[in-house]
């Protein structure tokens, strides 16, 4: 049989991870947190899928679980054909070679107390990647090198480095196990602006290099849009929206896009962008409003959007949104974004 999609690395479907809200002395459950709530996302060999929402909407959460640093509760990942969320404790070890993540904070995700070379020595000695001190030192030079480290970073403490730097000791750890999928987790929202823009143009020429796979988790669209060639978008625990990158910022198909969009400058002074303004505040994940979770904040709501819940469907070819009324969210987009 042929394989209909040969170039699928990682195919999640509704994947579920939900936290026990526990009030009182004894700490009973009074209820839970719908964090992430029947997800399906597919990412492919050497894409980057960008996955963008407000805080709190279950991204992290989301990109988390597909490592198993947090078990789920319910769905499928399977990665390159294999059940992840099967594996044994050896086998998860094994994967976790091929799939690695960068953190938020470069600060909290480093060992005070090792060097950046004994950090990303780490990952080739425990996975056996090099046998033998002297290529294990070399290939953490080159590593070290290829992030754009000087040749004195081996021997330096994290408190020695700038937040960029300590982010590029990241990078090089998880490119350490010669991985083909990497999650990124915000990994520039944490930095200075004026260094964010050097660490996403190191990602992407990494990825270009290495073929790599990317889960780029960020809440700054004009990054996803530099960086990502498909986007999906994410409200209340649930995917919206998803679509190739360029086809989701020219003609977004679900309000919640068109809102958060609307919210980016352009540079361009030909370009006339009025800002969507949402009404009310994010509903409550633990309590999440029936019909479309976004309705009491949509400005397009009619009496279907309250009573029945969307499902996520073809708008246009490759371009899948859950919406009663992807045509007017378009129309919407158009009335807002005049050149």
């Amino acid at each position: 049989m042929i394989d209909p999609a040969p170039n699928l690395l990682l195919s999640v479907r509704s994947l579920r991870k939900h936290f026990p809200v526990r009030q009182g002395a004894w700490r009973r459950a009074s209820g839970v947190v719908r964090a992430v709530d029947g997800v399906d996302l597919d990412v492919r060999r050497g894409e980057c899928v960008g996955l963008v929402g407000e805080s709190g909407c279950g991204k992290t959460t989301f990109g988390r679980s597909l490592l198993r640093l947090i078990e789920p509760d319910a769905g499928s990942v399977r990665f390159d054909g294999t059940d992840v969320l099967s594996l044994t404790s050896g086998e998860l070890r094994a994967f976790r070679r091929r799939a690695q993540i960068i953190f938020q904070d470069p600060l909290s995700s480093l060992n005070p107390r090792l060097t950046a070379g004994e950090t990303v020595a780490e990952g080739i000695r425990l996975h056996r990647l090099r046998s033998g001190r002297r290529a294990v030192r070399e290939r953490v030079r080159e590593l070290l090198g290829m992030v754009g480290l000087p040749a004195d970073a081996e021997g330096r403490y994290p408190h020695e480095f700038s937040g960029g730097q300590r982010q590029r000791v990241g990078i090089a750890r998880a490119l350490s196990v010669e991985p083909s999928f990497v999650v990124c987790d915000e990994p520039v929202s944490a930095l200075d602006v004026s260094v964010r823009a050097q660490i996403i143009n190191l990602l992407r020429d990494l990825q270009r290099r290495l073929g790599l796979a990317y889960l780029f988790v960020a809440h700054d669209r004009a990054v996803v849009r530099h960086l990502c060639d498909a986007v999906a978008v994410m409200y209340l625990g649930k995917i919206v929206e998803r679509a190739p990158a360029d086809e989701l910022f020219a003609s977004p198909a679900h309000p919640y896009t068109v809102a958060l969009l609307s919210a980016v400058p352009v540079p361009d002074p030909r370009v006339r962008v009025q800002r969507l303004v949402l009404e009310g505040d994010v509903p409550s994940p633990i309590h999440p409003p029936p019909g479309c979770s976004f309705h009491p904040r949509c400005p397009l709501a009619e009496a279907a959007c309250r009573a029945e819940e969307p499902r996520l469907l073809e708008a246009s070819p490759g371009h899948l949104a859950a919406c009663h009324r992807t045509e007017a969210a378009r129309g919407l987009a158009n009335s807002l974004f005049k050149a």
